[in-house]
């Protein structure tokens, strides 16, 4: 059943009474006389969106009467009825494994477009598989991952791959990334989504086939090459000058990116190569804290891995759900990414090297990521891009305008090209 032509709202914020929902509809209200959006919130406690409603009017009055929507997210009747509504829904409701497949499907149905900020990549797998083909029907664009799980990466290649075209022809046919600066606390809803992807793996060990290939977003999944495979131990980069660790977040940022290349029909090419890791920077120094940093990553995950060891855990020592940094942490925060990016030009004929930058001030999960979650919403409603519906991502749904409005929102995307044989 497709929406009407003329919803009443252009975007409504599913799970506003969350942790990161709230942050969300702060932002939205922050910028409201720049976007002017017709906005509502909406969730399943009145009370509690009656609460998040009075501490957003009391730093902007014009939002006292803004709507109250009332849903369920286990009962589609209830979701269809919300997505009619609106033009775009983002939701914050997680882990999305749990909460997520009905208001996906109910998207997929009514031509709603939807942005959310899963890294859930076996969810991931199976919205693409049970409604992509609806959603291109109906026209819905559907976009996963649009927090720093994967905007930074996903629009970073883009970036590249946009300014190796224009200035040299051809494309990037690698490009790496890295983290050289990560400051931010960590969120229950975060911890709730990695339990549960440890429970699914746990009932079904299966998903590890889905979980481990480097290719599992692709529309049509394919085994990659063994040079794909996302670093797990401690290197040094020569070319950065800079010791390396593994990146938490590659195993899903990496299949977005790759998701990205083959949905835009492989313009920077099938053999591609991207990769991510954590940079700690050279010397005895740099090697001590990737080695510190690699060993209590697998120790957290091993820990994890185990279900009374993990239940444990979430009771005694991870946050729980709903609770995050604080509003001085999430200040504090910030993120800086470095991305190199080399290939052929096909007006020299020779190598050409691209060194990219994208950063943001503000806790990169908290502050950056409701940022960029309302700007791909407001991209979506108001932007004039060409994509078509489906399971997207943010490059193959939005593409360069989302990189213009995040920079007219304080962040940084820059790229230049090296001056050297090296970075």
């Amino acid at each position: 059943m497709p929406k009407s032509a003329k919803p009443e709202f252009d975007v409504i914020v599913w799970g506003a009474t969350g942790f990161t929902g709230r942050l969300v509809a702060e932002y939205l209200a922050r910028t409201q006389d720049t976007h002017r959006a017709r906005w509502a919130l909406a969730g399943r406690d009145r009370s509690k969106l009656e609460q998040v409603r009075a501490k957003i009017a009391s730093a902007n009055a014009a939002c006292a009467e803004l709507p109250l929507v009332l849903a369920n997210a286990q009962d589609a009747a209830s979701l269809d009825t919300l997505v009619g509504r609106t033009r775009v829904i983002i939701s914050t409701v997680g882990p999305y494994a749990r909460y997520g497949n009905e208001l996906v499907a109910a998207c997929a149905r009514g031509g709603t477009d939807y942005c959310d900020l899963t890294g859930e990549v076996q969810w991931m797998r199976r919205m693409i598989d049970a409604h992509d083909a609806q959603a291109r029907e109906s026209g819905a664009r559907i976009v996963h991952t649009c927090g720093f799980d994967s905007i930074p990466s996903d629009l970073g290649v883009l970036m590249l791959q946009e300014y190796m075209r224009a200035q040299h022809g051809g494309h990037c046919d690698r490009v790496r990334y890295y983290t050289t600066k990560l400051k931010g606390g960590v969120s229950g809803g975060t911890v709730a989504s990695m339990l549960q992807m440890m429970d699914e793996l746990e009932k079904d060990p299966s998903l590890r086939r889905v979980l481990g290939n480097t290719h599992a977003l692709d529309p049509e999944p394919r085994r990659g090459r063994p040079e794909e495979r996302d670093q797990m131990g401690v290197r040094y980069d020569a070319e950065l000058g800079s010791w390396t660790a593994p990146f938490f977040m590659a195993a899903v940022n990496t299949r977005v990116v790759r998701r990205s290349n083959a949905l835009l029909g492989y313009p920077w090419g099938k053999d591609f190569l991207y990769s991510e890791a954590s940079s700690f920077g050279p010397g005895a120094k740099g090697l001590l804290t990737a080695t510190s940093f690699t060993a209590g990553m697998g120790a957290f995950l091993g820990l994890s891995s185990v279900s009374r060891v993990r239940k444990e855990l979430e009771k005694r020592v991870l946050p729980a759900p709903g609770t995050g940094p604080s509003e001085e942490q999430r200040e504090k925060g910030s993120f800086s990414i470095k991305l190199l990016g080399e290939g052929q030009s096909t007006k020299t004929g020779g190598r050409v090297k691209l060194e990219g930058k994208v950063a943001a001030k503000g806790d990169p999960g908290y502050a950056a990521t409701s940022r960029m979650l309302a700007e791909s919403a407001l991209c979506l409603a108001f932007d004039d891009i060409p994509s078509a519906g489906g399971i997207l991502t943010p490059a193959s749904g939005m593409g360069t305008r989302l990189i213009d409005r995040l920079r007219k929102a304080d962040m940084t995307f820059e790229v230049r090209e090296a001056t050297s044989n090296t970075y």
